[in-house]
């Protein structure tokens, strides 16, 4: 992975239990291309927000599996033999150690659900 990567990953958790998480106002007041933000733990899992349009990088989680869930938009999820596409209200698992690539090909509003030590970009 030489490329440089203009992805804006925010792993501070950013509310604690017990707090309102307002999704709509972090959506309004996002201004980037390429946007996510821990937004809390549950367990050993750290529930994120991403807003983004364009691709993410090939990349897999050796030990770790991911779940995602469009709020808004469209999420085109490549795998190494196919593409699911995930429109709104549509959820998706990628189990650890399996290649992937996420697209959105017009600004999209995801929850993902992850182990709280994984590494976004990949392994």
């Amino acid at each position: 992975m030489s490329k440089n990567f203009n992805y804006n990953i925010n792993l501070d958790i950013k509310y604690k239990s017990l707090e309102l998480i307002d999704i709509p106002k972090i959506i309004s007041d996002n201004k980037e291309q390429w946007f996510n933000q821990s937004l809390v733990t549950v367990n050993n899992s750290v529930v994120r927000v991403a807003i983004i349009e364009g691709e993410f990088h090939w990349h897999k989680h050796v030990n770790d599996d991911e779940f995602f869930y469009v709020i808004d938009g469209k999420l085109l999820m490549d795998l190494e033999d196919k593409t699911v596409e995930l429109n709104p209200r549509e959820g998706f698992m990628v189990p650890k150690n399996v290649m992937h690539k996420t697209r959105a090909p017009q600004k999209t509003v995801i929850l993902m659900v992850e182990n709280v030590g994984v590494t976004p970009t990949g392994d």
